[in-house]
């Protein structure tokens, strides 16, 4: 049980839930990053009076240094403000919740310095799993996932024998769009594609909920933080989001973790873990739910869930492929430059048309995220040319 954290993305969902849990247990907030919101961000330092302050967007430095003028923290910014706070000494555990390939360098360099890392970032794993994992190995240094799923799995197999794992059973809430043909999803708009039904989210992870990109990246992290074969990694869409996942031993016992569909209660077992205290949480009445469904994926329609299960078994750098080219798509759907089943085309043919190669180096991972960044953008400007 730590004592002290750094948040690294503390004006998303994840980060301000954090600050809630922390501040219900008595944990001092050592650091506090967010990407652009100055604002959100001084406003925390003011309450909590971090050691360390970052903005990732360095163009938004100045006006941390102007809102944050009096505060008596040390100003940080990018990249390397990110690292900095990864393995300051005031950094007891690390909370990464920031989205997208930016949270690698700063978890690799936590790990480093022997920073137990609470993990809310899927890319780091999706992107860099195996020298995230091979390093938190030979320094001896916890992961603990936040993802609920992650976080159910981490849960459900604590007591038992690792070797008489079978399988996961990884849930979905199928996002906004469950039930609906990639005809009806044509014309999708922005706005409708945010509207998620249980989980509030930051825009790029809602986006990526509604293609069920978000679950196949969940199942590249749960590969490497459980050490899995795909083939022992079974996806249920559970529209109530009550069951977080399970697990199932050679015996075919299944054991679940359940719990409203609330991120504090993942976020205070990582940074509470292994101890269970009150959570500022709603308990659940399953008498209230009354009745739990469960469905097959529709990976025909939900092309970027396809992807990643295939970029899985691919291995090397399809993983990094098809995350980059993901988070460009995303981008450009969200500044609508293209439309929502572009995001899944492009994707796809990322992976089609980039060849997989080892990734031995943090510098390995980031050249296969810029090709498939780069390969999405020249898609795009086709797109625009052959309109």
């Amino acid at each position: 049980m730590t004592n002290s954290v750094a948040i690294l993305g503390s004006t998303g969902s994840i980060g301000t839930q954090a600050i809630e849990v922390a501040q219900m247990h008595g944990l001092r907030v050592t650091a506090l990053a967010a990407n652009t919101r100055v604002d959100e961000l001084v406003k925390q330092a003011r309450q909590l009076r971090p050691e360390l302050l970052c903005i990732a967007d360095e163009s938004r430095y100045s006006a941390l240094k102007e809102a944050a003028a009096g505060l008596g923290c040390r100003l940080l910014a990018g990249t390397e403000g990110l690292c900095e706070i990864a393995q300051h000494e005031s950094t007891e555990t690390l909370l990464n919740s920031v989205v997208g390939m930016v949270g690698l360098l700063p978890t690799l360099t936590g790990i480093a310095a022997g920073k137990p890392i609470a993990l809310a970032n899927k890319e780091t794993l999706v992107a860099g799993g195996a020298l995230v994992m091979k390093a938190a190995g030979e320094e001896g240094v916890p992961i603990l996932p936040i993802d609920s799923e992650h976080s159910a799995i981490f849960q459900c197999l604590r007591g038992n024998k690792r070797g008489q794992l079978k399988k996961i059973i990884l849930t979905a809430s199928g996002g906004p769009f469950f039930g609906k043909t990639k005809e009806a999803l044509r014309n999708t708009t922005v706005q409708e594609a945010l509207n998620h039904p249980n989980w509030s989210m930051g825009s790029k992870i809602t986006i990526d909920s509604a293609t069920l990109m978000n679950k196949g990246l969940e199942f590249i992290e749960a590969r490497w933080l459980f050490d899995l074969a795909p083939e022992q990694i079974e996806i249920v869409v559970h529209r109530q989001s009550v069951l977080h996942s399970a697990v199932v031993y050679d015996d075919d016992s299944v054991i679940g973790q359940m719990g409203v569909p609330d991120m504090k209660i993942p976020i205070q077992y990582a940074l509470l873990y292994p101890e269970r205290l009150p959570c500022p949480t709603k308990p659940l009445s399953l008498t209230d739910y009354g009745t739990l469904t469960f469905a097959k994926p529709d990976y025909e329609t939900f092309d970027c869930l396809t992807a990643c299960i295939r970029a899985s078994e691919i291995g090397g750098s399809a993983p990094c492929i098809a995350n980059g080219a993901n988070e460009a798509a995303v981008a450009a759907f969200l500044g609508g430059r293209i439309p929502f089943l572009r995001i899944g085309e492009l994707v796809n043919a990322a992976l089609d048309q980039i060849p997989a190669s080892p990734l031995t180096c943090y510098e390995d991972v980031a050249a296969a995220d810029h090709r498939a960044r780069a390969f999405v953008e020249e898609m795009i400007r086709e797109d625009g040319a052959s309109a």
